[in-house]
């Protein structure tokens, strides 16, 4: 039998990554981001832009950024929900994204060499993202909206036999256009969505300044029982399927062990790539 999650991502097999980010009032809030005190918005578009960099790049042969993936951006706040990357809420390729020509953004990575040393690497990003922070937070209707474009995908003749799409949900965990049962609903929806090799991965990108230690694809005993909007993101991820335990389990030192969650609670964001590093663990395979 064939293992899932285990589709190499070609232009025949272009894999889908959905980013659904937070826009609302709560992230006008502060974090702490790189030794620096910013606005959570400010740190998610950082966030989303670095990630639309490394799909570039992952992409990128020579000269050439061949079409690997399809990229959608789901912005949502104040009782909207939009692209942040195009005019409608629809997916945009890869090789697209590259040839704009968008306002340059410049930002540092500290990097832990075999000897033990460090090495700080400067990043030149394009600002494909630009933050912005007000009203309230229609959750449920952008994870409707992050249903539908997946749905649409996976039901593509084309997609059949692809990696599944990734779906990152970025936010401090507040919605207000729902209750709980209907998250619950919806986010069961996404999941139980996905093409031959898997189904969609879910992932919550949890920006807290609440208690509790920072974890990265925590198992479920390490979820802070007093967090509650944790709890809840916790409930609404995917666990990380078989084929990524020994990545994660190494990733996490040894020290714990399966199942985990596909999130992340306040973890340092520097970290929050790991979360695309693993989760889209095919891509090292790329063709």
């Amino acid at each position: 039998m064939t293992r899932k999650y285990s589709q190499s991502i070609t232009r025949e097999h272009r894999t889908a990554v959905i980013l659904a980010i937070d826009f609302s009032g709560s992230m006008a809030g502060t974090v702490d981001f790189e030794g620096r005190t910013v606005m959570k918005s400010h740190a998610v578009a950082e966030i989303a832009n670095r990630i639309i960099f490394e799909l570039i790049e992952r992409a990128r042969r020579g000269e050439e950024v061949r079409d690997y993936y399809d990229i959608a951006v789901v912005a949502y706040y104040d009782g909207h929900v939009e692209s942040a990357i195009s005019n409608d809420v629809e997916f945009v390729p890869v090789c697209e994204l590259a040839r704009r020509k968008v306002e340059k953004s410049v930002w540092s990575s500290t990097h832990t060499l075999p000897d033990g040393g460090t090495a700080v690497i400067r990043t030149v990003t394009g600002m494909h993202v630009h933050p912005a922070a007000m009203g309230s937070t229609p959750m449920h209707s952008a994870m409707s909206t992050v249903c539908d474009l997946v749905e649409r995908w996976c039901a593509d003749e084309a997609n059949a036999e692809s990696f599944p799409p990734m779906v990152f949900n970025i936010t401090d965990g507040e919605f207000s256009d729902c209750n709980e049962t209907e998250m619950d609903d919806i986010t069961r929806k996404i999941r139980s969505l996905g093409t031959a090799d898997g189904n969609v991965l879910l992932m919550n990108v949890h920006l807290s300044k609440g208690c509790g230690p920072a974890l990265i694809f925590p198992t479920y005993d390490e979820i802070p029982p007093a967090g509650r909007n944790a709890g809840l993101m916790a409930r609404w991820s995917s666990p990380m399927p078989e084929a990524f335990e020994k990545l994660i389990g190494d990733y996490r030192g040894g020290r714990v062990h399966p199942p985990f969650i596909g999130m992340s609670y306040n973890a340092p964001l520097t970290e929050l790539l790991n979360i695309l590093n693993i989760g889209s663990i095919s891509v090292n395979t790329i063709q």
